[in-house]
């Protein structure tokens, strides 16, 4: 099955995609009204936006250093997860989307890198919990958020994941624990972009890493804009073969493209008759 994931909502009823996503809230912070052709996708904790209205709310280091978008590594700003009033707001838009069509995307759940976060209110929530180690503490805010978010969302929910299967990463990394998430997530969804694809081996060693780290099914989506088609639907290729489903990231024209082709090819040979 072949999806697209989109901003412009008249690509949503193309009929070379099966499933369509449409990104509601990204991470910029601008938001959208939700609608009922797709399922609306959610940027939770990624928001620049948000982080620049209210600093307060930006995760920091034990040195005090901001999850901004001008600091190394990050392309966009990060809000932090244990902040109430603010995932009390997106679990409204969850429920929003849900409305519209009751399946549900979260994208960009957790801590932004392992080293956060230390502010005040995390210092606070970590020292009055049951938990001593601050990781464990973490992963407990996210499964939490995660939960609360499935109770909104009456169909499917998927979730996004950082393309890192190694054994631990994510669980570090951004607060993730795959094995207590899997209890609330229907399909996990792994970005795998690149801007040719001219090799896929590494695209291979991910997809096969995640099929023996996840428990439920998961898809993947790649990079469709600007894409040589042929490159592009090897990569559909190597995906298919691990994934459950295929998703093609922010070039809907270049995707539909790339998906007749494949059709097309594997229609080759066919004769319907005697023409002589």
């Amino acid at each position: 099955m072949y999806g697209v994931v989109t901003r412009n909502e008249p690509e949503l009823d193309w009929s070379e995609f099966d499933r369509a996503f449409y990104e509601v809230k990204d991470v910029t912070g601008r938001a959208v009204e939700p609608v009922a052709e797709a399922v609306n996708m959610v940027s939770c904790f990624g928001d620049t936006a948000a982080g620049e209205a209210k600093p307060e709310l930006i995760p920091v280091t034990e040195d005090g250093e901001q999850a901004t978008r001008e600091r190394p590594y990050f392309d966009w700003g990060y809000i932090c997860p244990s902040r109430e009033r603010y995932r009390e707001g997106l679990l409204e838009m969850i429920e929003d989307c849900a409305a519209e069509n009751e399946d549900v995307r979260l994208d960009d759940v957790g801590f932004p890198r392992e080293e956060y976060c230390y502010c005040e209110h995390c210092n606070e929530a970590f020292a009055e919990s049951e938990y001593d180690d601050r990781f464990a503490w973490r992963a407990s805010v996210i499964t939490e958020f995660v939960a609360e978010a499935t109770e909104r969302i009456p169909g499917k929910t998927y979730l996004t994941l950082y393309p890192d299967p190694y054994p631990g990463h994510l669980y570090e990394r951004a607060g993730l624990d795959l094995d207590a998430l899997s209890e609330y997530v229907d399909e996990f969804v792994v970005p795998l972009y690149d801007m040719a694809y001219s090799t896929t081996y590494w695209l291979e060693v991910i997809a096969s890493g995640f099929q023996d780290a996840l428990s439920k099914p998961f898809s993947i989506e790649l990079y469709a804009v600007d894409v040589d088609i042929d490159s592009l639907i090897h990569a559909t290729e190597v995906a298919d073969a691990y994934a459950e489903d295929v998703y093609f990231g922010y070039d809907a024209s270049q995707a539909s493209a790339a998906i007749r082709r494949m059709k097309a090819d594997s229609q080759d040979g066919e004769t319907f008759g005697d023409f002589e």
